[in-house]
């Protein structure tokens, strides 16, 4: 019998093997497929993040060219998905908008019934460009707007602020953006990543298993946090309120959102990018508030606990720059993570083996039936 507790939550076990992400938590290392996060926050793309997590290597100028032209093709939304987002728009909120659009996105996919490497990858694109439109699209329609349609000019970050505003969008605000979703694409076996390839590895389908993953993402154990540091932003107010309110909050044993991490010993290397982003966006935008707030926050936090920001944290403070709605952040981490998530299960699905793991039973000893009118 394994020792009571041992690995709980899946802690220290190895899940899979793969290509796409790896990290060092002791050193604050994030690579994907080779290449340091922070170069590639700096010179790479979300299009070509996005080539790099599917095909392991960064695209030439011809491969980035094909692939922008694919997802663009594939961004659109068809009747069917518009129909269930003016359903939807004004009765629930957007992670389960967001969700439901996920699985209802399969209803017409030109793929169907084919499991093919090809005909998956062609899904994968479909799915990453499809995403931000949904986010976009339900934001519109719950508002009373009508749907803005992707324009071939634009990248996915920009086309995800034009569809959100209608207005065209400023190319700083849009370069900065797409580093976030540079920054948010892949992070290893995470809680969704994982349901992702617990799903493909049953060999249910591209849709389903991204479907999953979206799912696993909603709780507020993974998914929300950015949302909730922003509220924590917002009940504070003002920098000079900041450290005493971190100081009574811990003092009570409450936590402070967006700190600690899972993997991470020492800062988490998104976080670092996150921070120098919002005192820049802060400065540009003429309101640092924000960043102001969230500097006093990090600055109380690592002396009355030692904790570091994760990439959480920082994030709030970008996306509160860029006036996006808070209960739409957390769709944000679904809209660059797709990325991830279907190079994760186009990686199961290329050397599967069902994922079955033991458990330890803690229930009652063996004991005899008893028939109902002999008990209790």
């Amino acid at each position: 019998m394994a020792e009571s507790g041992k690995g709980k939550g899946l802690e220290g076990v190895v899940a899979a093997q793969t290509k796409i992400s790896d990290i060092d938590g002791q050193r604050g290392k994030l690579m994907y497929a080779g290449y340091d996060i922070a170069d590639l926050a700096a010179h790479s793309g979300f299009e070509e993040t996005v080539y790099l997590l599917h095909h392991l290597e960064l695209p030439t100028r011809a491969q980035l060219d094909q692939i922008n032209a694919d997802l663009h093709a594939a961004s659109g939304l068809d009747d069917l998905l518009l129909q269930l987002l003016e359903a939807v728009a004004k009765r629930t909120d957007p992670m389960t908008a967001l969700r439901t659009a996920t699985s209802a996105a399969g209803v017409n996919d030109a793929d169907g019934g084919d499991d093919t490497p090809a005909a998956n990858l062609r899904k994968a694109w479909r799915l990453i460009a499809k995403t931000p439109q949904i986010v976009a699209t339900y934001q519109r329609l719950r508002n009373g707007a009508t749907p803005v349609e992707p324009r071939g000019d634009l990248s996915i970050a920009g086309n995800f602020l034009y569809a959100l505003t209608g207005e065209e969008p400023d190319p700083g605000l849009a370069a900065e953006f797409d580093t976030c979703l540079v920054l948010y694409a892949d992070h290893t076996m995470n809680a969704s990543t994982f349901a992702g390839r617990v799903a493909a590895a049953t060999l249910a389908d591209m849709y389903a298993a991204a479907t999953a993953a979206v799912a696993t993402l909603q709780g507020p154990l993974h998914g929300g946090a950015i949302e909730q540091v922003r509220y924590m932003l917002d009940q504070i107010g003002t920098p000079d309120r900041a450290a005493d309110w971190v100081k009574d909050r811990l003092a009570r044993k409450q936590k402070v959102m967006g700190f600690g991490h899972r993997v991470y010993r020492t800062w988490d290397p998104r976080a670092v990018i996150l921070r120098e982003m919002a005192e820049r966006l802060g400065k540009q935008l003429g309101d640092t508030h924000w960043y102001e707030i969230s500097a006093k926050i990090q600055e109380t936090v690592m002396e009355e606990r030692g904790l570091f920001p994760n990439v959480d944290f920082y994030t709030a403070s970008v996306y509160s720059a860029l006036a996006i709605p808070p209960d739409l952040y957390t769709c944000l981490f679904a809209v660059a993570r797709m990325a991830g998530w279907t190079a994760h299960i186009r990686e199961q699905y290329a050397d599967n083996r069902l994922i079955r793991p033991d458990s330890e039973y803690i229930g009652p000893k063996p004991r005899a039936y008893q028939p109902l009118d002999r008990r209790g």
